[in-house]
């Protein structure tokens, strides 16, 4: 069983998502799933700026804590980091900043959850390659692109599925 920093740790509280990540099954889902609601705050308060803003800050955030979970867990990309999921997230909803809703909220997650899982070309690449801190949030990263490309996509196509047409 690998090791379990506590969280009395400020690097490991925003690592694990203020715990989300030690659910005791799916902590990525967990942590996209809590993340909802606080980007969905940060998207009503400030709209497109303040989301990116905040997708921007937590990404840095996210490799510096991702980098000390990893340290003291001695692992790489262990499972109870979900701050990767928070800015992937972020990210994916991004497009609906604007004019969120709760089915553009809904899709923007299963979309991010299904990229992070499925991992398609290039994001098992940076998933495989990219050491560190910086790698744990480059492929969620590049999930959450994807998402806010097909969440862009169903905007410009079938706006009505998101609530807003």
């Amino acid at each position: 069983m690998p090791k379990r920093p506590p969280l009395s740790d400020m690097r490991i509280i925003l690592a694990t998502w203020f715990g989300a990540g030690y659910a005791p099954f799916a902590p990525g889902t967990f942590g996209s799933l809590f993340a909802l609601p606080i980007g969905w705050a940060f998207a009503n308060q400030g709209g497109m700026a303040g989301l990116a803003l905040a997708t921007i800050g937590i990404s840095a955030i996210g490799v510096w804590a991702a980098d000390a979970y990893m340290a003291q867990a001695g692992e790489h990309d262990p499972g109870p980091v979900v701050i990767d999921e928070v800015a992937g997230q972020w990210l994916t909803l991004l497009p609906m900043a604007a004019a969120m809703t709760w089915q553009a909220a809904l899709i923007g997650f299963v979309l991010f959850r299904l990229f992070d899982i499925w991992k398609p070309w290039p994001i098992s690449w940076a998933d495989a390659n990219i050491p560190g801190g910086l790698g744990v949030m480059v492929d969620d990263i590049m999930a959450g692109l994807l998402g806010a490309a097909c969440l862009y996509g169903l905007m410009i196509g079938a706006p009505r599925l998101l609530g807003i047409g």
